[in-house]
């Protein structure tokens, strides 16, 4: 079963400027999110949670630097992706 999703307001601004910048890494990040929304209950746990403040978030890379955050509601069967950023603007503490 798949899940639902949204993007949030920050990352629909990203994609709108990424897609006058970089095109192919909008493609790279349509293709990750629509491979995240076809996991189950189960298979999404294989996407790696972030630490301490950030522990109810998971993350899956894009490209070589930049990483997706993104949230699971399993009772709702609902992800939201919140954001794309650099890793070292994502790991910076």
């Amino acid at each position: 079963m798949n899940f639902n999703f949204d993007l949030s307001d920050e990352l629909k601004l990203l994609i709108k400027k990424l897609v006058k910048k970089d095109k192919l890494r909008v493609v790279i990040l349509n293709e990750k999110i629509k491979k995240i929304v076809e996991n189950d209950q189960k298979s999404i746990d294989r996407y790696k949670n972030l630490r301490y403040s950030l522990s109810e978030y998971k993350r899956v890379y894009i490209d070589k630097s930049f990483v997706l955050i993104f949230k699971v509601d399993k009772d709702h069967n609902h992800i939201l992706f919140v954001n794309l950023r650099h890793h070292d603007q994502v790991y910076k503490r």
